[in-house]
């Protein structure tokens, strides 16, 4: 049985990835253990490796950089169960059994706190997530605004301009058609998907 693996998100399509006992390198260049075609991603991008503490990702220089759950990664960085890491047009959702997941290693920097937020922010936010906190499928998509207006019973308009205060306040600052699945990924990593009235 593998220790951890990634979801692998390309193209309209999805497959496991298992991670190796060692390291994992990721790149355009075919010979890696995950091979990515496309200009967006450099020849050696970055290497995911196993230490007795847990699975780390490290950018290796990359031209366009790696994100995860919406940030850019500096350094190696520890793991979790969930995290989104996005490497041009890759999605990977890492995966690890729960065993793995309860292991606190010193140094590790815990998710910060979320922002403060409004009474009709944190009800956006809830609404965001609702898919990401249920669960059901492995990479959920978020609501259109669309819905999440008729859920709210505000306008469209109304609906963007929040959301554009919610990325202020998570650091989101790319401007991407994935921008309200990274917010929802963030708020549910910080503790700000909770349900109205808790």
């Amino acid at each position: 049985m593998t220790e951890g693996w990634f979801e692998l998100h390309l193209a309209g399509s999805s497959r496991q990835v298992p991670l190796p006992a060692g390291m994992l390198t990721i790149g355009r260049a075919p010979g890696n253990e995950l091979p990515i075609d496309s200009k967006l991603v450099s020849r050696l991008h970055a290497l995911v490796e196993r230490f007795p503490s847990g699975w780390t990702i490290r950018d290796l220089g990359s031209t366009n950089g790696t994100t995860v759950n919406g940030g850019p990664l500096r350094g190696a960085r520890l793991l979790r169960d969930g995290d989104r890491v996005e490497i041009g047009p890759a999605r990977l959702v890492f995966r690890a059994p729960a065993q793995l997941t309860g292991t606190r290693t010193v140094g590790v920097e815990p998710a910060p706190p979320a922002p403060a937020l409004t009474r009709r922010e944190r009800d956006l936010v809830t609404a965001l997530c609702r898919p990401y906190v249920e669960g059901g499928t492995a990479f959920p998509e978020p609501p259109t605004v669309r819905v999440l207006a008729t859920t709210l019973g505000v306008s469209e308009s109304a609906v963007k301009k929040h959301l554009t205060h919610l990325y202020d306040k998570f650091g989101l600052v790319s401007n991407d058609d994935r921008r309200r699945a990274r917010l929802a990924g963030e708020a549910v990593r910080r503790g700000a998907a909770v349900p109205a009235g808790s």
